[in-house]
């Protein structure tokens, strides 16, 4: 499931980014209109995170240019605005939702998975297969399989397959990974991932090469090495 968060300030974008993450969630950050408008060519997301106040275009004309569009896209605004003027024209533009800053991510949260509750998609990834090339993975079953041949796995390396396929295509670091599969800090166990990461690529054989190391910063589960 893929979430978008427009937010100009780069700090609230990343904790966004890293809450969401670690809740198995994919996301991808925009700091302005026209970058987002260039990821929304990409791909369509599940959810847009749209703040009102940014340079340039603000959220209230890129909401209304979202629903001429895409009229289903569950949209939550994010504002530091909290008179009821701007609350009222954000949801009669076609706003589902909207949190006023400071929010807290706990809230933020449940106002995503509310919202998606509403909109009639799925809040459980538990019963999604994830897939990338001939990599499948259950996550209702807990099999993984390549080429349509099942491949023992541990625990572990379920959750960190399962984690890379949710979110194909980023940059993932390794402090996120960590956060988001052992659930401790990265400074405890530093290699634990890189091992984990070895033993995943030889299990998946030639689709191992599709679990890419990016270098001073962590993982992306995309195009293979050639």
């Amino acid at each position: 499931m893929l979430i978008y968060c427009v937010e100009d300030d780069e700090s609230i974008r990343d904790l966004v980014g890293y809450a969401l993450r670690g809740q198995g969630y994919g996301m991808e950050g925009f700091g302005c209109a026209d970058d987002f408008y260039k990821g929304m060519k990409k791909a369509v997301p599940d959810l847009v995170l749209l703040d009102v106040m940014l340079p340039g275009e603000d959220g209230l004309s890129i909401l209304k240019k979202i629903r001429e569009r895409e009229a289903n896209i569950p949209i939550i605004m994010m504002t530091a605005k909290s008179s009821e003027f701007d609350v009222v024209r954000g949801l009669d533009l076609g706003a589902d939702d909207y949190v006023t800053k400071p929010f807290g991510i706990m809230e933020l949260l449940s106002r995503i998975r509310s919202v998606l509750r509403r909109s009639g998609k799925p809040t459980d990834k538990k019963g999604e297969l994830l897939s990338f090339g001939t990599i499948r993975a259950d996550r209702n079953r807990h099999i993984v399989t390549v080429d349509e041949k099942e491949v023992a796995v541990t625990l572990k390396e379920f959750q960190l397959l399962c984690y890379l396929l949710l979110n194909k295509g980023i940059v993932l670091s390794r402090e996120q990974i960590m956060q988001a599969v052992w659930d401790i800090p990265f400074e405890m166990e530093s290699r634990t991932i890189d091992m984990h990461i070895m033993s995943l690529r030889q299990k998946l054989g030639g689709e191992g090469a599709a679990i890419r190391t990016i270098r001073g910063v962590g993982y992306r589960l995309g195009e293979r090495e050639k």
